[in-house]
């Protein structure tokens, strides 16, 4: 138990001693556990970070349009304008990384599903498939598969480490859930989940909030929390241990995400890449997407609040808009980029503030509902560690093959389960069309454990017609009816 007097003195060094108003009140177990937890705080480290919140919230919002730059053609590549010997060659080297037990996936997955109309973690949802996976289970089997793939170019039994990123209200929902599924076949010493980090909450005078009378008020610290989580946790020095030279970072709530895609991973490794970054192009010039672009000759993400509409719309010779470089939270690092950041400049990564109403407990022991914002929220985001890296990369795939959002409920109609699974429907469909079948309908799904991308199916659609639904699956996998026609 921390020495309560120790605490209290630390407090009232940094002018938060109101957190023990009603330490008095509590029994002995409320003291003891909160005692240690506000023992647990660098209260030193959480004044500074009000400090620069308040003076980022202060500053005006500045328009970045004469400062911004596009993406060097030399840092630049898209799927879409590559000749196939180049894919087929970056292909190749992923896979061979990945035979080689080189390359991790980062999966941040701290978010509950609470815009989706549920209570459990996104990666437990399901967004109503003809198989029923839900996310975890669609992307589980897709390193399944591509671990495969490299082990029938390369002959090398290689394995992919799946690092998951949870927060306190999921992770152990998350364990529980992943362990009763038994991994979905992966072995479990190659699935690590860990817990980002909590931030405290302020009202507008840099006073912690308080929860309840023994609990401080706390808020994960964004997807950039992840930098600090992955050296808290032990997971830097677990991928050095496993030998892991590069990871795919990605967001959980993407149905079409190519987890630890070799084509990805090979474009990175080729170029050098410390970081890379995949983006789509923008849907219209006003899309509320962030741009990856160049600000003052650095690598960052723009916020579509950060631009005019007239540098928004702005074209080249050939009619393309210059920054079209939509950000899609689907990342490259190496592993050392990884420590550098984590010892050297996570400290210094960008605050980003929201106004919230925040429940709290008042000077008299009330709990408070306000009904305005009384206090304020601190998040980084995951994409704030580019104008660190040395050797910055930007691939550009197409949307349809790649990018599938998953924030609303069904009612929202963009950006939901249903748009999730027409999108996946009509990729799939689009795969059994390109190996010589014929769809008539539009629900197709194929399983990620018999094809990662498409490939393998012509021995089993050339020449045949189906109608839908049709879903088909592995062989290691219980049959059902394909929807076969002829």
């Amino acid at each position: 138990m921390s020495n309560i007097e120790d605490v209290r003195n630390r407090l009232t060094m940094f002018g938060q001693s109101h957190l023990l108003n009603f330490y008095d009140e509590l029994n002995e177990n409320e003291k003891r556990t909160f005692s240690d937890d506000l023992g647990d705080v660098d209260f030193e480290e959480t004044n500074q970070l009000f400090e620069r919140a308040m003076t980022s919230m202060s500053a005006d919002v500045e328009k970045l349009d004469s400062r911004m730059q596009p993406i060097p053609a030399s840092k630049f590549e898209s799927e879409e304008n590559c000749n196939k010997e180049k894919l087929d060659s970056y292909y190749r080297c992923g896979l061979e990384e990945i035979s080689k037990s080189h390359v991790g996936v980062l999966l941040m997955a701290g978010g509950q599903g609470t815009r989706l109309g549920v209570t459990y973690p996104k990666g437990m949802f399901s967004i109503g498939l003809l198989s029923g996976k839900t996310l975890f289970q669609v992307q589980a089997e897709r390193i399944r598969r591509v671990q495969q793939l490299a082990e029938q170019e390369t002959g090398r039994v290689g394995k992919i480490t799946w690092y998951i990123m949870t927060s306190g209200p999921t992770v152990e929902p998350t364990k529980n859930f992943l362990k009763e599924k038994d991994y979905f076949g992966l072995n479990s010493d190659d699935v690590v989940i860990f817990q980002q980090g909590l931030l405290p909450c302020f009202n507008f005078n840099g006073k912690i909030l308080l929860e309840d009378r023994n609990r401080i008020s706390l808020a994960p610290d964004g997807n950039g929390g992840i930098y600090r989580a992955l050296q808290k946790s032990g997971v830097l020095d677990d991928m050095v241990k496993r030998g892991i030279k590069c990871v795919h970072a990605h967001s959980v709530d993407n149905i079409l995400i190519k987890v630890a895609d070799p084509v990805f991973i090979g474009y990175c490794t080729t170029k050098g890449a410390d970081c890379g970054v995949k983006v789509v192009k923008k849907a219209y010039p006003t899309e509320a997407v962030g741009v990856v672009c160049q600000v003052d000759g650095q690598f960052q993400v723009v916020e579509y609040s950060e631009i005019t509409d007239k540098t928004a719309n702005l074209t080249d010779s050939d009619g393309n808009l210059v920054f079209s470089a939509g950000n899609i939270c689907n990342h490259f690092f190496s592993t050392s980029f990884l420590s550098v950041i984590a010892d050297k400049y996570e400290s210094e990564l960008k605050l980003h503030v929201a106004k919230k109403k925040i429940p709290f407990i008042n000077d008299k022991g009330e709990k408070v509902k306000p009904t305005s914002p009384n206090g304020i929220k601190i998040e980084k985001f995951v994409f704030d560690v580019f104008p660190f890296s040395k050797n910055f990369v930007t691939w550009e795939v197409p949307r349809h093959t790649e990018f599938s959002a998953l924030k609303n409920a069904d009612d929202a109609g963009k950006d939901c389960s249903s748009t999730s699974r027409k999108d996946i429907f009509n990729l799939h469909k689009l795969y059994v069309e390109k190996a010589g079948g014929t769809v008539i309908g539009d629900e197709v799904e194929i399983s990620s454990l018999l094809s990662y991308a498409g490939e393998g199916l012509e021995d089993i659609v050339k020449g045949k017609t189906f109608i839908t639904p049709v879903y088909l699956l592995d062989d290691c996998e219980n049959s059902t009816t394909n929807g076969l026609s002829s």
